[in-house]
Formats: structure tokens, sequence, C-alpha cells
């Protein structure tokens, strides 16, 4: 009858001498109760010690007082930087965070939507993965409103919140190009992803605008975790012709990379996309392309929660947090 040894709402009945379904009417504080009825479940509850699930309860109800995060890794720091803003902004109203993860994988981000919106959330955040959200088409249709976050959504048309990525490379890419560097290579996570296809644009735009071309072999994509990026570097470093310069597409990327140059001691300039924890006590000097993580998820939990409450929005609208290079470990270069 008990969960975890929590007494349960069974338990309560047992101990009141009532139904379950009188226990639920008086906890949801129901109209015409028996009053000795509802005397014995507030009796019984409190020297058991029960405690409403409130979480539960509303997934259940459709109360709309829960909204859920679905991110693509929230291994990531970047993503749980965002599920804290998010979580901040519902708790000042008084609303609740589910927070799940697709793990880059489209049929989980299906499935995992789809449940979170089956169990009547209130509305959903989501980092997309998969190529096509038309299957959410029928849930926005009653009522559930999605807000795509860090990367567009393709098949429903829905407020978005995204970074500037193609602007903060291009001003990475841009900066090393004028400071005399003949051999920028880069490291990128797969170009699938919208992200890093659009740091990529960006970074062949600085180029093209400096009149130069980049070196197809400086390119190297599928850098998903700090050992690919270590690897990568380790191959860069032995070439031929090693790069005087590294533009990482993500700090998972600028993590790894650092880790080989400073074994190597190699001295290489390195600009990564993303900050990351602690990367001011680098011993080494480093460009970041910085951002305002909690921006985003703040815009996209304000955006969420303003639709629920059915205020006088406008047709779904995409927000652009803007990016900015900054100086990170050693002294400013």
């Amino acid at each position: 009858m008990r969960s975890n040894g929590r007494p349960t709402m069974n338990d309560v009945a047992a101990a009141a001498g009532v139904s379950l379904k009188t226990v639920s009417r008086v906890i949801n504080a129901e109209p015409n109760v028996d009053a000795t009825m509802a005397s014995r479940v507030a009796e019984a509850i409190e020297r058991l010690g029960y405690h409403r699930n409130a979480l539960a309860a509303s997934l259940r109800s459709g109360t709309n007082d829960t909204v859920a995060f679905l991110a693509a890794d929230l291994s990531n720091s970047f993503y749980m930087g965002i599920a804290a803003a998010v979580s901040t902004v519902a708790a000042h109203r008084r609303m609740h965070v589910v927070m799940a993860s697709s793990e880059e994988d489209p049929a989980t981000e299906r499935r995992v939507a789809l449940d979170l919106c089956q169990r009547r959330v209130g509305g959903l955040i989501l980092v997309p993965t998969s190529a096509d959200h038309s299957y959410l088409a029928p849930e926005v249709a009653h009522g559930t409103p999605v807000v795509f976050l860090d990367r567009p959504g393709n098949g429903i048309h829905a407020d978005t919140v995204l970074l500037d990525n193609r602007g903060g490379a291009r001003a990475a890419v841009a900066e090393l190009l004028a400071a005399g560097h003949e051999r920028i290579a880069m490291l990128l996570d797969t170009t699938e992803i919208y992200t890093m296809d659009e740091r990529l644009a960006g970074a062949l735009e600085a180029f093209a605008a400096a009149g130069r071309s980049q070196d197809p072999a400086l390119l190297i994509t599928g850098v998903h975790t700090p050992a690919d990026a270590r690897a990568a570097v380790s191959m860069l470093l032995d070439s031929a012709a090693a790069p005087t310069a590294l533009f990482c597409g993500n700090n998972r990327a600028t993590v790894g990379a650092l880790e080989e140059l400073m074994v190597r001691d190699a001295d290489i300039a390195v600009t990564g996309f993303d900050d990351f924890e602690l990367s001011w006590m680098l011993p080494r000097p480093i460009r970041v392309v910085s951002y305002d993580v909690s921006a985003l998820g703040t815009l996209a939990a304000t955006t969420l929660l303003d639709r629920i409450a059915g205020g006088p929005l406008a047709d779904p609208s995409l927000h652009l947090v803007p990016t900015s290079l900054v100086d990170r470990g050693g002294r400013s270069r």
C-alpha cells in the first residue's frame, strides 16, 4: 500500500474508513463532501503524515501548472544552465517543471514529447533533434503551446528562441584571419545539427569576406566529445602543416582541444564557441564566443508561460540572443 515507505491515498482511505474517491474529493477541496467524512480524512492525513504529490496530480488533471523542458543532452552544462533559468521563471509563476533528454535521437524526442503532452503538461520547451515536428501539430491545436529552443522546429509554426550562431562564428573566425592566421582548423560536431551548420556557415562567410577559402583538410566534423576533439588535435599537430589557430564549434570541443594543446605545449591560438565553467582559470589565454545562457532559458520560459496564460501575444515569433567575443584564461592577447 505504501510507496517507498510513504503513506498513499489508499492508506488514508483505509485509516479513515472511507472510499478512495472520498479522499480524493477532500484533498481536491471539492464541494458537497460530508463534513463528518471530511473530518475523518483530515485526521487520517495528519496522523499518517500524508503529503499530496502536487506534480503528479497536475499531470493527471491537466490543470496546466506543469511545463516540460525536453533538452537534447542534459549532460551538457549548456542545457543545464538553460534548465536553471527555466526553473527560476516557472517558480516565480508558481509552476512546476519536468525535464527530460532526447540524447540527440529523433525517435526518443518524438516518443518523450508526445508522452509529456499526453500527460497534459501545460506547455513544452523543446530543443529539436527531429527533422519534422508536424507530429506536434495536433497537440498544439488542442491547446498545448510549444517553444523551440536553440534550434528551429520544422512542420509547425511556433515561438522560437535561438542564439546568433552564424554571427558569432563569423566574428570569431574573422578575428583570427585579421590576426594573420593562414591555417585555421575547425572542430565541429556533426553539421546535421542546426547550430553546427550555422556556425560552419558563419565561419565560411568570414573566409569569403577576407577573400580566402578554408582548407578542407582543416575542417573536422563529428567531434562530439572532448576525447574526439583531443584525438582530432593530435592528428592535426602530427600533420605536415599544423594549424596556427583553432576554431572549436562548442565547449566540449574547446575543452578537448585544450587538453591536447597543453600536453603538447603547442602555441596555437584557440577560439571556442560557448563559455564553460572555470574557463577564466585556464593557464593560457583563449577567446570565447560568449552569450547569456540564462537569457535563452528566460525568454523561452516567459514566452511559453505567457502563451499558457492566454495573454495578448502576437503570432509566433523568433527571438535571437546575441553573442560577443571575450577573453578567458591567462592574460588578454
